[in-house]
C-alpha cells in the first residue's frame, strides 16, 4: 500500500498526511473506542470537505480507510491533536490539485 495519501478520504481534499511507525507511538493521552488502535491505525490525514471551513483529522489503517475522525476548527488544532495523541508525529503537505487534474 502506498504511504502517500489518496487526494481524497471519505469525499475530503487531503492536505496533509503522516505515516506513523514505532517513533510515533500513542502518548497514551487520549483513550480510543477502536479496539487494537496503535495496530490498526497507522497513517494519518488532514483534510477538509468542499465548502466548509472544519478540518478533519482521519485515523487511517493502512489501506486509506478512514476508521476514525475528529473535528477540528483549523488546520493548526487538527495538527496539535495529532501531536497530543502520537509522540514525534510530523505531517507532510500535499500539493494543491493542478486544473483539470481527474482527481481535483
Amino acid at each position: 500500500m502506498s504511504a502517500t495519501p489518496p487526494a481524497l478520504l471519505d469525499g475530503a481534499r487531503v492536505t496533509m498526511f503522516a505515516n506513523l511507525g514505532r517513533e510515533q507511538s500513542p502518548t497514551g493521552a487520549t483513550r480510543h473506542s477502536v479496539g487494537n488502535f496503535a495496530d490498526v491505525v497507522v497513517r494519518l490525514a488532514i483534510a477538509c470537505y468542499d465548502g466548509d471551513t472544519d478540518r478533519y483529522l482521519f485515523y487511517c489503517n493502512r489501506k486509506w480507510e478512514v476508521v476514525a475522525d475528529t473535528c477540528h476548527p483549523t488546520e493548526r488544532e487538527a495538527v496539535a491533536q495529532a501531536e497530543f495523541e502520537f509522540r514525534g508525529v510530523t505531517f507532510l503537505r500535499v500539493p494543491p490539485s493542478e486544473p483539470g487534474d481527474p482527481t481535483a
